[in-house]
């Protein structure tokens, strides 16, 4: 990488990473990397295990997703239907299967560590999300930290208050880290007075402390973004804390109200759940598994929109996601 993808950027945005809500440009349409010849050579070449394919309802107060199998459709025909219908494709660890992305995400990892003292972006990954121009992604967040690279298409993203437990409660952010649910968490249209509003064009970033909660509508268009993920020390504590206090309270019946993640509890809590993995690997010889929604659909390219859904699969919803807090 020649130049600068992030050469637009200020001083100030590269010391704001990880510290709160940066909107700001970035170069990547350059590398004429998300062009729809590229983006049928992605969907052809990438594992099946690593692609979520899914599908949504229409009201973001009613929690309504359902994921689907590709059932063997090309990535002419699967770019074709998201095109045409309303599927959201999440092409998983791109960084794994795709080095001309890796090339390029590293690169500007690289400049932000240089640029940011005191950043460090571990464990890098990225996935590629290709989405209908009436989709949506309903309200959730991220356990890395996450940046939302946009590349085509229109999209409006809510960016909701982070370390606030009225938008989320500490006792689902404890199960979304301890892997219980998925990072999908229950929203109440209230929230909505009190987020930071994003019509996100082609070209611009946006970025946001990691667990922080936040849900996206499209407008127009194709919608394709680049969305990255890293962790470091403090990160990887921060999730340990909060499965800490979850194997706590379900175990002990102990509510821990500290989410620190500074000082000798926050690394007493880490090193209790690293205890806790490795024993559950040696009494039960696998990792604890982590919650998956079912496959409730396939593509079929005679049907309308391209999906049907299956005859005696059911979506599981969870409990929290059932109700709207108050």
């Amino acid at each position: 990488m020649h130049h600068s993808l992030l050469q637009d950027w200020t001083n100030d945005d590269f010391l704001m990473l990880e510290r709160g809500v940066i909107s700001a440009h970035h170069g990547l349409l350059e590398t004429g990397l998300f062009t729809d010849d590229h983006l049928i050579r992605i969907l052809d070449n990438h594992p099946d295990s690593e692609l979520t394919l899914s599908t949504m309802g229409d009201d973001a107060t009613k929690f309504e997703w359902y994921e689907g199998e590709r059932g063997g459709v090309g990535g002419s025909d699967l770019l074709r239907l998201v095109q045409q219908g309303k599927l959201w494709l999440n092409v998983r660890r791109v960084l794994d299967f795709h080095p001309e992305l890796r090339e390029v995400v590293d690169a500007m990892y690289d400049e932000m560590e240089a640029r940011c003292p005191g950043f460090k972006a571990e464990d890098r990954s990225a996935n590629l999300l290709i989405s209908s121009n009436r989709a949506m992604v309903p309200y959730h967040v991220d356990m890395p930290v996450n940046m939302l690279w946009h590349l085509r298409g229109r999209k409006r993203v809510w960016v909701y208050p982070h370390f606030d437990f009225r938008f989320v409660s500490q006792v689902v952010l404890e199960k979304v880290c301890a892997g219980e649910l998925s990072e999908d968490v229950p929203f109440d249209p209230a929230f909505d007075r009190y987020a930071l509003v994003f019509d996100v064009e082609p070209g611009q970033l946006l970025t946001w402390p990691q667990l922080t909660p936040h849900r996206v509508q499209n407008l127009e268009g194709l919608c394709v973004s680049l969305s990255t993920e890293h962790k470091n020390p403090r990160a990887k504590r921060r999730i340990n804390v909060h499965e800490a206090n979850h194997w706590l309270r379900k175990h002990f019946g102990r509510f821990c109200k500290s989410t620190d993640v500074d000082g000798w509890k926050a690394h007493a809590k880490q090193a209790l759940m690293r205890s806790v993995r490795i024993a559950r690997r040696l009494l039960r010889g696998k990792p604890k598994e982590q919650f998956v929604y079912a496959k409730t659909f396939r593509i079929d390219l005679n049907a309308p929109n391209g999906i049907v859904f299956i005859a005696d699969a059911k979506p599981v919803i969870p409990e929290e996601l059932q109700r709207v807090p108050r």
